[in-house]
């Protein structure tokens, strides 16, 4: 058996094509899970039960269920309800882009809630108290003081999360897309070379996830540039 290098460099266009469709739906679900996440976090923090409910609730299913159960039941599920079918959300919910965008959105957005609900609890007293006493009101110290404290110690632990979904995004080829693993499988339907595809495959996922560990890390010098500051000797 002899390995195929033309193979990969032939193909390797098209697996950028499907490298760009997984970045598209990491960064638009990322982005909407940070959305959901927050007032989540906010709400998982508060001392009332009754607004603790619904976030936990939430957040039990949706970290207690595989992800690709809740593609399926995205995808597959919505489409068995003709209340579904005749609402102006089916032309959303019958594509499979947007379907898989919904579950990954809604799927980071609970374990992202449980992180900054634990950062949010993690910053110190004194710079809550000290905000009050200055006069903020609570809109005002939650803005200025909390999520911007809790931005920098979630952040380390959020990048992993990050890179997860990156991963994760590989369950998007499941309902037809064409992601960077859908193309790799594809390509290999047509060709019969699945060590080249999925190693080429598995190069374009490292590649993509060095960046994003950089950008990451660039990120988290600059919230917590306090950490990173030269003492005097």
């Amino acid at each position: 058996m002899s390995w195929e290098w033309s193979v990969i460099w032939e193909y390797f266009p098209k697996l950028l094509d499907g490298a760009w469709l997984t970045l598209e739906l990491v960064a638009i679900s990322g982005i909407l899970g940070l959305v959901i996440a927050v007032p989540m976090a906010l709400m998982r923090a508060s001392d009332n039960m009754a607004i603790k409910a619904l976030p936990y609730a939430y957040i039990f299913f949706f970290r207690g269920t595989p992800l690709l159960v809740q593609i399926f039941l995205i995808y597959y599920g919505a489409s068995q309800f003709d209340a579904v079918k005749a609402s102006a959300l089916w032309p959303i919910l019958r594509e499979p882009y947007w379907c898989a965008i919904i579950a990954f959105s809604l799927n980071t957005a609970a374990y992202g809630a449980e992180m900054i609900r634990g950062a949010i609890q993690a910053v110190p007293k004194g710079e809550i108290e000290a905000a009050m006493a200055l006069g903020m009101s609570k809109f005002q110290t939650i803005k200025r003081i909390i999520l911007r404290r809790a931005a920098g110690i979630v952040l380390p632990g959020y990048s992993n999360e990050v890179l997860l979904m990156l991963k994760s995004s590989a369950l998007a080829s499941t309902i037809t897309l064409l992601d960077l693993t859908g193309m790799a499988r594809t390509i290999i339907a047509r060709t019969y070379t699945p060590l080249e595809m999925f190693f080429a495959a598995g190069m374009v996922y490292l590649a993509m996830a060095a960046v994003l560990i950089l950008c990451f890390r660039l990120l988290e010098r600059r919230l917590n540039k306090y950490q990173f500051a030269k003492r005097p000797i």
